[in-house]
Formats: C-alpha cells, sequence, structure tokens
C-alpha cells in the first residue's frame, strides 16, 4: 500500500507562483511513476502533468504548459509542481496520483492518490 501526501496549496493572487509538494510512502517499484491532476468545483478531474520513476519523461496538460514544471524530488518519491503566472482559473484541489508502472494522462492509470491540496488564485 502506498500512501501520498500533498502540502503547498494555499491562496495566492492571480500572475503569481505557488510549489506543491507530493511524498509517497510504502512500498513502490523501481519504476514509480507520479502525476498532478486537479479538480475544480463542479467540473471533473483533470490531469495537469506526470513524470516517469527517473524523472526522463514529463507531460503537460496543454492548459498549464509553459507554466507549471513538474520535477522529482531530492528524497526518492517525491514530485514538485512549480505553479507560475497562476489564474483564477487555476483554482481546484490538486491531487497527487502514484503509479507503480508508468506515467500516463489518465487517471486509471494510477492506483495511489493523495487527499488533495486547495490552491485558489485571487484575481
Amino acid at each position: 500500500q502506498v500512501q501520498l501526501e500533498e502540502s503547498g496549496g494555499e491562496l495566492v493572487q492571480a500572475g503569481g507562483s505557488l510549489r506543491l509538494s507530493c511524498a509517497a510512502s510504502g512500498r513502490t517499484s523501481i519504476g514509480f511513476a507520479m502525476a498532478w491532476f486537479r479538480q475544480a468545483p463542479g467540473k471533473d478531474r483533470e490531469f495537469v502533468a506526470s513524470i516517469s520513476a527517473n524523472g526522463g519523461s514529463t507531460y503537460y496538460a496543454d492548459i498549464v504548459k509553459g507554466r507549471f514544471t513538474i520535477a522529482r524530488g531530492n528524497a526518492r518519491n517525491t514530485a514538485v509542481l512549480q505553479m507560475s503566472s497562476l489564474k483564477p482559473e487555476d483554482t481546484a484541489v490538486y491531487y497527487c496520483a502514484g503509479s507503480q508502472w508508468a506515467s500516463s494522462t489518465t487517471g486509471g492509470a494510477y492506483d495511489s492518490w493523495g487527499q488533495g491540496t486547495q490552491v485558489t488564485v485571487s484575481s
């Protein structure tokens, strides 16, 4: 069983920056990939960014490309999401997800999820 814990969500003004962190604990495979999804009120969960186990492959949703950067943290099985030029439409609960096999843009590919961290961008 893998547990994921997110941190870093808070209220920020439009145009500002924020850094989210996710740490996985428990038994993970050598190919443990991580990703960020988000869900805004009244909307479906959507893919934000993903990263492979060794950090060599990253994918981004078009709506965040060029503004958000995903990276593996210094500690094993951690991931960070650096968000800049934030917009009010980025307001959502951000979820960290983990996969024992490979990164994907599809939520169904991930078998572990965090509880989420709230990001609110004021205009």
